[in-house]
């Protein structure tokens, strides 16, 4: 048997009902029970001390009882069901509230000679006396200093449990009428949590299934709209992924097949001597280019995968960035040169040391320098710049170029990412470049951010902790 939500809240219901019902007539009942019974010897206790401080040691003369204190006896057998004795200092029965006129010619203790040593007997059965077990209450009567009696109080046990049914059948009609309105709370319980459920399941299908336009509407409690607002939501995540998959798929087989395909068709050319001998060396080279441009590919995407699944370990040390920034412009003197760019390197202070991955900043900077020589025009200049402010340094790379249109400006962290949307400018580049340069800066717990006007230039300004001390 399939075990639902409905299945179970029955089970649920069926096991309270149960146990509700057992508990009630057993442990409730001893408890019920043991009440009235304690609430029935206070009240013998009380009677006994009534009639003891209204006649004193009168009542234990024989034949001293008199109408008004016999109809008293009577009222209290009648009305309360207590039977009265009044016992002498020998122990025989002086007065019987059942037979005020002819008392029982009895001596207790040759009935039981423990009896008037007592202050309570329960379930007292005297022989050819009771017709039932009862609750006895024995109220010793002392007057100036000398035992004058006893008053003995008789009570049924019947009647504690007759009371002790009469309250318990209350409580089970009660609870006759309360299970069905419990039943329908179980109802409502089930409906406020198995639709909700049913809803978010159909909506995982239909995620699961790739359809991630399907609206999911979950009304009750705020819980589980606020789970579907999480399904949702990772629904959406989950389809931009699907798309970023795609177009990650589409971007690199892209990046992949043009260079593939140059190395193919030209090593096949070489091969059955389409390209003459004296050619080959020129289209080797060509081979060797495209070789290195997948090369570069393919190391830019296992390092940005690295930093991805935070496996990159960054190698902190307190170095001098303005030496970095130097040597880093050093290595683009040739494409300063033949472009006719002027670089120019602005630094607050003669040393500015940071505590950061030396390397990793290398690769940063030569990325962003990159970047700036090639959508900067000829004859321009670009600006390296180093700034200190309180515990952090700024570094600039702005250029005066073709600069970032709008639209595109959040784009540019992306994978594979180009303003140019045919490709057709930049043959060298992977498009990975500025993303390895955000997952550096933010593995450092700092920020990257860019300024553009297109037609104007662009601007990348970074942070580094500053070396204490400096």
């Amino acid at each position: 048997m399939k075990k639902t939500l409905w299945l179970r809240l029955i089970l649920c219901y069926l096991i309270s009902v149960v146990m509700v019902f057992i508990l009630v007539n057993t442990y409730g009942m001893t408890l019920l029970k043991n009440k009235l019974k304690k609430d029935q010897i206070n009240l013998l206790y009380k009677e006994a001390s009534l009639i003891a401080n209204a006649y004193r040691g009168n009542i234990f003369v024989e034949n001293n009882l008199d109408d008004d204190l016999a109809s008293q006896f009577k009222s209290i057998d009648t009305y309360l069901n207590i039977r009265v004795w009044i016992v002498n200092r020998e122990g025989r029965i002086i007065a019987d509230s059942s037979n005020v006129n002819n008392p029982l010619d009895i001596n207790l203790n040759d009935l039981d000679p423990q009896f008037l040593n007592k202050t309570l007997s329960e379930n007292t059965m005297f022989k050819n006396i009771f017709r039932e077990p009862m609750l006895s209450v024995i109220y010793r009567v002392d007057y100036n200093f000398r035992l004058r009696g006893y008053i003995v109080l008789h009570s049924p046990m019947s009647e504690i449990q007759d009371r002790a049914n009469m309250y318990l059948d209350v409580i089970n009609i009660c609870f006759l009428i309360f299970f069905p309105l419990l039943f329908l709370i179980f109802i409502y319980i089930y409906y406020i949590t198995a639709r909700p459920l049913k809803k978010l399941m159909k909506a995982a299908m239909e995620y699961s299934s790739g359809n991630y336009t399907y609206k999911l509407n979950i009304k009750g409690p705020n819980e589980y709209r606020d789970l579907g607002a999480a399904i949702s939501y990772m629904a959406e995540e989950i389809s931009m992924l699907d798309d970023y998959q795609k177009k990650f798929v589409a971007n690199i087989s892209h990046d992949f097949r043009s260079p593939l395909t140059s190395i193919k068709g030209y090593a096949e050319a070489i091969l059955d001597g389409t390209i003459p001998t004296d050619m080959q060396d020129r289209y080797l080279n060509i081979i060797l280019f495209e070789t290195e441009r997948l090369n570069k590919l393919t190391s830019s995407l296992l390092e940005l995968n690295r930093f991805e699944s935070r496996s990159a370990l960054l190698d902190i040390v307190s170095f001098d960035i303005n030496l970095v920034i130097k040597k880093t412009a050093e290595s683009f003197e040739g494409a300063c040169r033949s472009k006719k760019i002027t670089l120019n390197l602005v630094f607050s202070s003669t040393e500015t040391y940071v505590d950061a991955d030396m390397s990793k900043i290398q690769q940063v900077l030569y990325n962003l320098i990159d970047n700036a020589i090639k959508f900067s025009h000829n004859n321009s200049k670009i600006k390296v710049s180093t700034e200190e402010k309180g515990e952090k340094v700024f570094v600039s790379v702005k250029d005066y170029g073709i600069g970032i249109p709008k639209d595109s400006i959040k784009k540019i962290w992306d994978r594979f990412y180009k303003t140019d949307a045919s490709r057709g400018k930049d043959k060298k580049g992977t498009g990975l470049g500025l993303s390895i340069t955000k997952e550096i800066i933010q593995a450092h717990n700092e920020n990257i951010n860019v300024v553009s006007t297109e037609g104007v230039g662009t601007e990348f300004i970074f942070s580094l902790p500053k070396t204490a001390g400096y």
